[in-house]
């Protein structure tokens, strides 16, 4: 299984995890929603989100926290930080088990699922087309066993696509330590800067969630020359049996992209404490099921949304909630 081996990075993960627990620590509020930046998809979700369940729960009584992640969200629910968060299901599976590859000893027992297949977020990578046709190949397996330098760009720790680019280089045959004794590196920076590193050339290859009208990736398809790369079968195994689904994004979700491009579902599920009120939990779960339309037409992400579907096992990979599970019993979904 999947061992975390970033030199250097383990122990800044568990900083960052902590450092999300400790810092959205905030005046007393009724329902704290764990989201990320304002901007990302999951902000525009947990906005309106919010704005669906304050009627319901009272006047100033929802607050969106914007900072978090698909790694860092389930401890900050864990840590009690916030009530609810949005989680990549296998980030959400990850930290009820405690994954050791992923939080170095750390878990989250008490989180429980409300509302799952939320969205799909695969997993993906693309290129500089000068770079791939430099090597006159766009497989990434060629690509990671040519034994030339390779220059990776990715989100800081915190971001679940961070240990899914370990497993994918894991399932090459690679490593970290491999690809910087290659010459090549690892660069990690925060949203704002990817667009630039990828338009200026100082990055070869672009790992990230491959999320429909997400606003960095559409940026870099945009404004730099890049070609979208399959994740090898190799590495999909690998995610597979971390808990992620093989599957396809596009086509043409982003310019350069003709075709569908194969990557691996992380998932989105609304998770929770398990010590939240049952009441709370189900009048949320209640409300994003049957505000299901207005959610979907917030952002292009959550376009797909099938409520019949948000209780199942795989779309939500932990336990219900009981609050939840109420909620979908008296509905007839369950």
């Amino acid at each position: 299984m999947f061992n975390f081996k970033f030199n250097g990075l383990r122990q800044a993960a568990t900083v960052v995890i902590a450092g999300a627990v400790l810092t959205t620590s905030v005046a007393a509020q009724d329902i704290r929603i764990g989201a990320m930046r304002e901007g990302s998809s999951w902000y525009v979700f947990a906005a309106t989100l919010e704005q669906i369940i304050e009627p319901i729960l009272g006047d100033n009584s929802v607050e969106v926290i914007a900072r978090g992640g698909g790694i860092a969200n389930p401890m900050v629910v864990q840590g009690g930080k916030a009530e609810i968060a949005l989680s990549n299901v296998a980030s959400a599976v990850w930290a009820s088990e405690g994954n050791e590859g992923v939080y170095e000893g750390m878990s989250a027992p008490d989180i429980r699922a409300l509302v799952g297949g939320l969205n799909d977020v695969y997993v993906g990578a693309m290129a500089r087309k000068a770079f791939t046709d430099q090597l006159g190949t766009t497989d990434l397996a060629e690509i990671m066993a040519s034994g030339e330098p390779v220059r990776v760009l990715m989100k800081p720790v915190g971001s679940s696509a961070v240990p899914v680019a370990q497993m994918i280089f894991e399932g090459l045959g690679t490593s970290v330590d491999q690809i910087k004794a290659n010459g090549g590196d690892i660069i990690q920076v925060d949203t704002g800067q990817i667009a630039d590193q990828m338009r200026n050339g100082n990055a070869d290859i672009y790992i990230d969630t491959m999320i429909k009208g997400h606003p960095t990736i559409t940026e870099v398809a945009l404004t730099a020359d890049v070609v979208f790369l399959d994740v090898p079968a190799p590495a999909m195994e690998v995610l597979e049996q971390n808990g992620l689904t093989p599957g396809s994004y596009g086509p043409e979700w982003y310019k350069g992209q003709s075709e569908a491009t194969a990557g691996a579902n992380l998932g989105t599920v609304l998770i929770a404490s398990a010590s939240m009120d049952e009441e709370a939990a189900y009048q949320i779960t209640k409300a994003i099921i049957e505000n299901a339309e207005q959610l979907k037409a917030s952002h292009g992400a959550w376009s797909g949304f099938d409520p019949k579907t948000a209780m199942l096992p795989e779309n939500v990979g932990i336990e219900l909630h009981p609050g939840a599970l109420r909620y979908y019993r008296e509905a007839g979904l369950m």
